[in-house]
């Protein structure tokens, strides 16, 4: 080994503290990055192959089969822009139901002759492809499990057809929930039932506004309201993207906050290293090293910890990455984890990069010295630096530990502002933090609505070997129960709340529709625009639901399969991020007009003021024991698994941070404390006792925590009410004030203080080494 490799393995020997904490940083701040990155580049990934295999559509259009012909929509095939086109296919909404007896589920079904290649090619992941009538392929991604020799039963069609499911099928663009030969859709379509699907690829389609250009291409010769309803791939892309894209605004605060740790606690460790050992720098010299090999002697010191916790953190960043990325690859059946090697090497070269710059910044002074004046300099810090500080705190009404420890940063100005933002950083990712789970807190509590005190839920299905057993004892009837509701003397305000299921024109998949009986307004419903419906042929939707359909406030929206079609106008938009936010909210009465059948009613109840919930939910049960449902307080837990792993994820690394600043000031304190090792031998020599030398060396660090939590807090409450917002667009949902605005005076005071608790936490093992050193070792060092 070279001499200036010897010297430089000796110098990460020797300050280990430094040394474990430039590992970490490096490795939070890699891990982050890397997991962020390859969220935001890799997420795309497995649609994008899909959607490129199978050659999917751009644009998606339902058309009214009484408004034009197939010969017409053909006709669209030839439009400007347009490259490639396929239909028109019949479609129609059915209600199928399972051999196996389950409820009635809504879906659409297309009539195609083949799985096509030209435009949305279909895979077939299990089965074959129907030859003849009676037979069909179901989507892998239909709200039916898909089964093979599986038979559904049309009731609501004359002659109740059966089909049998021969295959599984999958469209990267959702063009359809199940498909069969085009010879089948007349015994599944009714008079005024059905219509035209046709799909088409353009040859600019990467923007919302070239999709819009195009629809507006191909109807340009149509009778007006021909099209019912459309789906462009960009809105199934961003939803093929959505878990993963909801990780990365927050990942990238963190790991920004890491790269800013990293580059403080780095610099501050080799400044530090160079200030103690200017002797040692002096002696180097005297043997015969360079300048610059002083100088990479101090840069490889760094440089060593921030490879190996470089190398760590991209592990750590790609074993995240996995499990986030998992169910994304195998809705696509595609593996694309090597797709970005490039994410590894740029966060690699960018961390080792700034590290180096860092350290050689910080090492340049040693180079400068010259060989006299470092073998000339002891251990001991000038004994002017501060004077006028310790004066100042003299006079203040203080014991006179803690007037010395005051004093001790005006010493070390430099040191005590490079400790500084270390403590800063990790209270901005505690405040930011406590903010985002305050933030989800609400948004779970909007995804639960909770705000009733009495609920009467719906009963929940046995569970068999197969699934879901239907329940063969008959529906308690709502009537009744709602009359038992009323009777209780402590019933203040109560609504019941029903579901089905419908299809909305031109969009593939399901939506849950959701009919209100009674103001169901204080429900805990959160609304980001709009307001809540107030009478039948209104509705309110989740701001998922205005995407997928291209819809906004103030439009109409026609749902199917309800036993009649169903017209609602959207008068507001809701915060719920269940289903994909494929949800309507609307008044019973517009169901009940178009004699669709609600399923799991429940009843939700608010009592009055004063009234004891316990008691008024055993009353309850009395009277609705005959009805064989129950009463229970407050509502159904719904929690998310999505919640859970976001709290989680912030929790350690803000740990990580929190901890990574601690060491830090541990690191720096130590230095100072061994600097000033025989000043605190003389202070023992006078009378100062262990208690007040760790008192001394604690509140050394107390101007630098109240300051740098003071500054922290604002800094965090700004970080959290950009990242909110950002996470919320990568969801799919527009976050109301009640979610970003969630810090209160009670939540600010504490997260001030956490500045000075990082701080003191730091200095608790240097404090307890100075408390601990002999006098008389003390008064010998030079």
């Amino acid at each position: 080994m070279s001499a200036l490799g010897k010297v430089v393995r000796s110098g990460v020997g020797r300050r280990r503290v430094q040394t474990l904490v430039i590992g970490l940083i490096t490795m939070m701040a890699v891990a982050a990055s890397v997991l962020g990155g390859t969220l935001l580049v890799v997420s795309g990934a497995p649609f994008d192959d899909a959607f490129a295999q199978q050659r999917g559509a751009h644009l998606s259009v339902e058309y009214d089969a009484g408004k034009a012909s197939a010969e017409q929509l053909a006709k669209s095939a030839d439009a400007q822009g347009v490259s490639a086109a396929a239909g028109p296919y019949r479609t129609a909404t059915v209600s199928p139901r399972l051999d196996s007896g389950m409820p009635e589920w809504p879906m659409t079904v297309a009539g195609r002759d083949n799985p096509g290649k030209g435009v949305d090619g279909l895979t077939l992941t299990d089965g074959r492809w129907p030859t003849d009538p009676g037979e069909i392929v179901l989507s892998a991604d239909a709200s039916l499990f898909p089964a093979l020799r599986m038979r559904l039963t049309f009731p609501g069609l004359p002659g109740d057809p059966q089909l049998k499911v021969v295959g599984v099928a999958r469209s990267v663009t959702q063009t359809a929930d199940a498909w069969v030969v085009p010879a089948q859709m007349a015994a599944l379509t009714t008079p005024g039932n059905g219509g035209y699907q046709m799909l088409y690829r353009f040859t600019d389609a990467d923007t919302a506004a070239q999709i819009a250009a195009g629809r507006k291409a191909v109807t340009a010769n149509l009778p007006p309201g021909t099209a019912v309803g459309e789906q462009s791939w960009l809105t199934v892309k961003k939803t093929a993207e959505r878990d993963t894209a909801l990780y990365v605004p927050f990942l990238i605060a963190f790991g920004v906050l890491g790269l800013v740790m990293s580059v403080l606690i780095v610099g501050n460790v080799v400044a530090s290293a160079v200030g103690t050992g200017t002797r040692r720098i002096g002696i180097l010299k005297a043997v015969g090293f360079t300048p610059a090999q002083v100088v990479r002697a101090y840069v490889g010191q760094a440089l060593i910890p921030a490879a190996v916790g470089t190398a760590l953190g991209v592990l750590a960043g790609r074993l995240l990455a996995v499990p986030v990325l998992a169910e994304t690859e195998q809705v696509y059946g595609s593996s694309t984890l090597s797709i970005a090697p490039w994410v590894d090497l740029t966060v690699i070269a960018g961390v080792l990069a700034l590290v180096t710059v860092t350290a050689w910044a910080s090492a340049w002074r040693a180079g400068r010295l010259r060989t006299v004046d470092a073998l000339a300099v002891g251990r001991t810090a000038s004994a002017g630096r501060g004077r006028w500080a310790v004066r100042l705190a003299g006079r203040l009404p203080l014991p006179r530990p803690v007037a010395l420890g005051l004093a001790r940063p005006f010493a070390r100005p430099a040191r005590a502002l490079v400790m500084g933002p270390a403590v800063l950083s990790g209270t901005v990712a505690v405040t930011f933090t406590v903010g985002m789970g305050a933030s989800l807190g609400e948004v779970t509590k909007a995804r639960a609505h909770d705000a009733a005190d009495v609920t009467v839920a719906a009963p929940l299905p046995e569970i068999g070997p197969a699934g879901p057993v239907p329940d063969e004892r008959p529906a308690a009837d709502p009537a009744k129960i709602a009359a038992a509701i009323e009777a209780n003397s402590g019933t203040g305000k109560y609504y019941s709340a029903g579901t089905a299921r419908a299809t909305v024109s031109g969009v593939a998949g399901t939506t849950a529709v959701t009919a209100f009986t009674g103001d169901a307004s204080w429900g805990g419903y959160t609304m980001v625009s709009g307001r809540w419906f107030d009478q039948p042929g209104e509705a309110v939707v989740p701001t998922g639901f205005l995407a997928a359909t291209g819809t906004e406030i103030g439009d109409t929206v026609t749902l199917n399969g309800l036993g009649e079609p169903v017209t609602v106008r959207i008068v507001g938009e809701v915060l719920d991020p269940r289903y994909d936010g494929m949800q309507v909210f609307t008044d019973a009465a517009n169901l009940t007009a178009a004699h669709a059948d609600l399923t799991d009613i429940s009843h939700h109840i608010a009592v009055k003021s004063g009234t004891d919930v316990g008691g008024y939910v055993a009353a309850l049960n009395k009277n609705l024991a005959p009805l064989d449902v129950t009463a229970m307080a407050g509502g159904p837990d719904r929690g998310s698994d999505m919640v859970v792993t976001l709290n989680t994820l912030s929790a350690l690394l803000t740990l990580m941070l929190v901890a990574v600043a601690a060491l830090g000031v541990l690191g720096g304190v130590l230095l100072d404390t061994r600097e000033r090792v025989r000043e605190i031998g003389v202070h023992k020599a006078l009378g100062m006792t262990p208690r007040q030398t760790i008192t001394m060396v604690l509140t050394s660090v107390v101007l630098t925590g109240l300051a740098a939590g003071a500054v922290a807090v604002p800094l965090g409450v700004s970080l959290h009410g950009w990242v909110l917002p950002a996470m919320g667009d990568s969801a799919g949902l527009h976050l109301p004030d009640s979610v970003i605005a969630v810090y209160d005076l009670a939540q600010l005071l504490p997260l001030t203080l956490g500045g000075l608790l990082i701080a003191t936490l730091g200095a608790l093992l240097p404090a307890g080494w100075a408390a601990r050193a002999k006098t008389a070792t003390a008064l010998r060092t030079e």
